[in-house]
């Protein structure tokens, strides 16, 4: 999925979508933009399609996933009569496989992540996958292929994961240099960049 300038979209966005907008001069930024140093706000009040559309693109860009892609996870869940869509659409977000390579802190970015298991590099249960979007299930076996250890990609990982912290339904052995997915992920409690609720409506119309 290519895009323009990060910065720029975040920005139109108004939020640290992407993982080199998470900064202390970024957040400035906004607050620039937000009026903060005496600045005025373009235009009047967003409609709600509009509100509703931004919740839509943050939430894409988040995980780096097209229109299509991204639209069928929604569309699915609509279609299955869900008592909880967001709680649903977090978490065939989260169990992608590049997302969880990214989670586990194999990788700096997602796009990274995406990268390599696109080339090869990730095993899951002891077998190549070289689908991004794949689903990790709960007691799924996740590591770098023997062969792709030393790719720059994964320089010091072993270093790294010592002080790496993932989420608590992964799970990391240093010592079989292998980690694990224990449980699904769940959407209480977590503060996230977007609102998934208005993603679903958005998709609804």
């Amino acid at each position: 999925m290519k895009l323009g300038s990060k910065f720029k979209i975040a920005r139109r966005l108004g939020a640290p979508i992407f993982e080199k907008t998470q900064t202390a001069k970024f957040k400035l930024s906004l607050a620039s933009k937000d009026g903060a140093k005496g600045g005025k706000k373009r235009g009047g009040p967003k409609s709600e399609f509009a509100k509703q559309l931004i919740e839509k693109q943050k939430a894409r860009f988040t995980y780096g996933i097209s229109e299509k892609q991204f639209a069928k996870y929604i569309k699915d869940v609509i279609n299955s009569k869900s008592t909880s869509p967001a709680a649903d659409i977090y978490h065939k977000l989260e169990t992608r496989l590049d997302n969880v390579v990214y989670r586990l802190g194999l990788t700096t970015t997602r796009q990274f992540a995406r990268q390599a298991v696109s080339h090869g590099h990730i095993l899951v249960n002891g077998r190549k996958l070289n689908v991004p979007s794949y689903t990790v299930r709960a007691g799924d076996q996740i590591a770098i292929r023997e062969g792709s250890k030393n790719n720059g990609i994964f320089k010091d990982f072993e270093e790294k994961m010592k002080t790496v912290e993932v989420p608590n339904w992964l799970t990391w052995n240093i010592e079989r240099k292998q980690a694990s997915m224990l449980r699904n992920p769940s959407l209480e409690g977590q503060e996230l960049l977007f609102d998934l609720s208005s993603v679903v409506e958005f998709y609804k119309r």
